[in-house]
């Protein structure tokens, strides 16, 4: 746990340098009136103290590769991450030597910005080891990520060819695939002995995937490949002879042909000899010591002691609250029936989705990026601190649309030279619907998941592992609380919209009755989509992925609500207490301007905040 006193101390700091203007208190810093040769000492152990934070965010991502990418690097580019038991042990004990390291520094003696890094760099580490005991209590492929996607995914998103030595790195890469999928493989082995084996409806989609990769030239006669028709557009675009860029593209092919294709077909056979051993129960419970394990995910999710009773009370409670609110929209556009009926016109009437064309699909896109932009007009009502890096509305590719979610965001490269993207999936545009379009941008890019995440990276003064970590219940309680904020600037002016709003918020808060239905209370997947689609508005198939999405991610959807609820019962305290001193942006500054942190530590920056303005 944060030391409270360390902590508010922290907080009104910060919370005094957003009502004067000041910078907050930076790293190796000290704002107090003590004695030169007290405050030298500070500085220094913050110094020394920040040295650390680095040297341990450079040697963990020493050993990811892919995590390196995924920021913008261009280290590692030829590698993928290893995946082998030996280098899990290693990371271990990596983690113990940096806890030791880091028990060496004074923490009385750092300033407050640094204390606040200390005590989270600690939870982290520490929480760590806590995890160790349930590490195969995860599902490696799925049908929403896993290793299967994650290399096309990579190399189409992540990995650009700006110079030959960027094309033959991707080279290595495919040729690196047998060792990566062979190390997955013995990873679902040693779940499967343990009993940890994903259900039996995610094989045919994580098959599909993996078939989808292989499928077209040079694999077969068809069209080009995703990965194949990826390298060509890259390479052709490098200033190299013609000579040059032909023996590239022959190492390319025949790295897809005699490295590629073979991994994932051993893969595909191993997942369909694995699928005979697979059951029909989905819920988590039926792992060895189970509840306990989601118990454990609950609170590393929610960043909460909340037990799986309490949120699902939570989340019976908001549905219900949400129903009346919804009846209030019925009323307003008039509609006579019940609110079944009401969800029924929703889903099926023509007026609230667009064809399922490539027209329709590029007009979704088109806007979607309407809302976003003409959102970026009004940020300077609500927020003080504003995100440099650029976003970009796209559809999700096809070799993965059928099976990945309804929408999900990607941060910016490290540097900001590769956009924030908002991907929506465009697979089935039934699942779209247009009364939705709004809150989704708003969720997914500004002022939501581009806003915060943009924000974080861009911020001076705090180690990488804050600005590149994250929390789950704030980052995506932030999205949700993001939805509701342009309501109260007098968007949403269409009813239909502000119900796909309320819609959205009904959604998060049916996750919470679903995830701990499944995973605590032994619901089957059946009766939690029966649930979902007797209580909000969304089409079956929406409900049936959404399921099947808590299922392999447990505990995971929590996280959005009981976020949100902090977020909004936190402004409410400051309403009440500032009175006309409130300013929302101040408010949110304070949010955003320290990154993602857990939800307890949250709310004493708040109070700290509080106190400072009143």
């Amino acid at each position: 746990m944060l030391r409270s006193h360390r902590l508010t101390s922290l907080a009104l700091a910060i919370s005094l340098s957003v009502l004067t203007g000041c910078e907050p208190p930076q790293p190796g810093s000290h704002s107090s009136t003590t004695a030169n040769s007290q405050q030298s000492s500070q500085q220094t152990e913050s110094e020394r103290a920040n040295a650390l934070f680095e040297q341990i965010f450079d040697e963990e991502l020493a050993t990811n590769p892919l995590r390196q990418t995924q920021l913008g690097l261009k280290t590692n580019k030829d590698r993928w991450q290893d995946l082998s038991e030996q280098r899990r042990l290693a990371d271990l004990e990596l983690t113990r030597q940096h806890l030791a390291l880091l028990a060496d520094i004074d923490a009385p003696a750092l300033d407050q910005q640094t204390e606040l890094s200390y005590q989270l760099m600690k939870q982290r580490l520490e929480q760590r080891l806590e995890n160790e005991q349930w590490h195969l209590y995860s599902y490696p492929v799925n049908q929403m990520r896993g290793i299967h996607t994650q290399v096309p995914v990579t190399l189409l998103n992540q990995h650009h060819i700006e110079t030959e030595q960027d094309a033959k790195d991707y080279i290595s890469r495919l040729n690196a695939v047998p060792t990566l999928f062979a190390q997955l493989i013995n990873q679902l082995e040693q779940r499967a002995e343990k009993g940890i084996i994903i259900p039996r409806f995610v094989f045919p989609y994580v098959v599909q995937d993996s078939s989808n990769v292989i499928t077209g030239a040079p694999f077969d006669g068809g069209d080009d490949s995703v990965l194949w028709a990826d390298f060509q557009r890259k390479v052709t675009a490098l200033p190299l002879s013609q000579a040059e860029q032909q023996l590239l593209l022959n190492e390319a092919e025949l790295a897809l042909v005699t490295s590629v294709k073979p991994a994932y077909q051993q893969l595909i056979t191993y997942l369909q000899q694995l699928e005979q051993k697979a059951g029909d129960d989905d819920g988590v419970w039926r792992f060895p010591d189970g509840r306990a394990f989601y118990q454990h995910a609950l609170n590393r999710m929610t960043t909460t002691q909340l037990t799986a009773e309490q949120i699902h009370q939570i989340g019976l409670d908001d549905v219900a609250r949400i129903h009346q609110e919804m009846r209030l929209i019925m009323q307003q556009v008039e509609f006579d029936g019940s609110l079944a009926e009401f969800f029924e016109f929703m889903r099926s009437d023509p007026q609230f989705y667009l064809p399922d064309t490539e027209e329709g699909r590029q007009a979704y896109l088109q806007q979607a990026t309407a809302v976003i932009d003409h959102m970026r007009t009004r940020l300077n009502e609500l927020f003080l601190t504003l995100p440099q890096a650029e976003m970009e509305v796209r559809a999700v590719e096809p070799f993965r649309e059928q099976s990945a979610g309804k929408a999900f965001y990607q941060r910016p490269s490290m540097d900001g030279s590769r956009p924030g993207i908002y991907y929506a999936n465009l697979y089935r545009m039934s699942d779209m619907p247009l009364y939705q379009l709004e809150a989704l941008a708003y969720h997914e890019g500004l002022p939501g998941h581009h806003m915060q995440l943009a924000i974080q990276q861009e911020l001076e003064g705090i180690p990488r592992f804050r600005r590149f970590g994250g929390y789950t219940a704030y980052t995506e309680g932030w999205g949700l609380y993001t939805e509701l904020l342009p309501k109260e600037i007098g968007l949403y002016q269409d009813p239909y919209s502000d119900f796909g709003r309320l819609a959205m918020e009904l959604w998060r808060s049916a996750r919470l009755v679903v995830d701990s239905g499944i995973h605590h209370k032994g619901w089957s997947r059946e009766q939690a989509i029966a649930y979902l689609v007797e209580h909000t508005p969304n089409p079956e198939g929406d409900a049936q992925k959404a399921i099947e999405r808590y299922i392999v991610m447990p505990a995971q959807a929590t996280a959005y609500k009981i976020g949100m609820i902090k977020l909004l019962e936190l402004r409410a305290k400051a309403k009440e207490q500032l009175g006309e001193r409130f300013d929302i942006r101040e408010f949110h500054d304070v949010v955003l301007r320290n990154g993602a942190v857990p939800l307890d530590v949250l709310e004493q920056l708040i109070d700290a905040y509080i106190e400072a303005a009143d």
